[in-house]
């Protein structure tokens, strides 16, 4: 799944057309905003999604916290074969995302979708997921990515959000380590005049508010071609190497295994 610049519907869908025209690769919709009433707000995201994943984009959903007891009717509603991925809002442990996980599998076998088809994304914003977020990565084989909310953890550690700078370097390089040590996608919710420095982080993509943040986005978090050839040698150089019944592959001075090429690979869908 290609997610360099994953483009925040409004609550009120008032930007879903110019979505729709924009180069941004994913659309998400939100049904966990408390000003909206749960049906209202799914009703808005059915039709969004069908209309999201016609244009050819990614159809998320960050849906209510498995403990607000809205989880259920929130995928019962929107799991179908257009919805690519759902954002665990506010997860701070495990469990959140098995319960998730448990959901999406019940209502895919009810609807004719392979399992594990939905993508999870757990979304990052206290410092209590911060400290678990090695073991939110392995929650579940479904997971896709993680999101670091900053916003959200800003407030959480009582930090102010418009001067994030170097002051989320911690934050930053806990969920960009742990996604991509368990060959997972680092996604940053972001403003357009940080996001070059956000890909030197080894971010993938970000969620943005603002369409002109999208081009951004996508010129950030497009690997260069010194990093695809880079991916491409890594992936022929660990062929060669099975092909002679070695484990692993030695390429200049590093050396080359399974999860160096699924980060390869992973690299290349972008």
């Amino acid at each position: 799944m290609r997610l360099r610049s994953i483009l925040a519907l409004r609550s009120d869908g008032s930007n879903l057309e110019l979505a729709l025209a924009s180069d941004a690769d994913a659309v998400l919709v939100t049904v966990a905003n408390a000003n909206q009433s749960p049906d209202a707000a799914r009703e808005l995201a059915v039709s969004a999604i069908e209309q999201i994943a016609k244009a050819g984009k990614s159809a998320l959903v960050m849906a209510n916290h498995p403990r607000t007891r809205l989880l259920r009717g929130d995928l019962e509603a929107l799991v179908s074969p257009q919805l690519a991925g759902v954002l665990v809002n506010h997860t701070t442990e495990p469990q959140d995302i098995r319960d998730t996980a448990v959901l999406l599998r019940e209502f895919e076998l009810a609807r004719d979708i392979e399992p594990g088809t939905i993508a999870i994304f757990p979304a990052i914003g206290t410092a209590r997921g911060l400290v678990r977020i090695v073991e939110i990565a392995a929650a579940a084989p479904r997971v896709a990515g993680i999101v670091l909310d900053s916003n959200a953890f800003a407030s959480d550690i009582g930090a102010r959000a418009e001067e994030r700078g170097h002051r989320f370097s911690y934050a930053r390089g806990a969920v960009v380590t742990a996604a991509r040590a368990a060959d997972k996608l680092p996604i940053v919710v972001a403003e357009g005049f940080e996001m070059r420095e956000l890909g030197h982080y080894g971010f993938a993509g970000a969620i943005v508010p603002d369409l002109r943040a999208v081009p951004i986005a996508n010129q950030a978090f497009t690997p260069t071609d010194f990093e695809r050839r880079r991916a491409n040698a890594h992936i022929a150089a660990y062929g060669a190497a099975k092909t002679e019944g070695g484990w692993v592959a030695r390429y200049e001075d590093e050396v080359v295994d399974a999860s160096s090429v699924r980060r390869a690979h992973q690299l290349l869908e972008h």
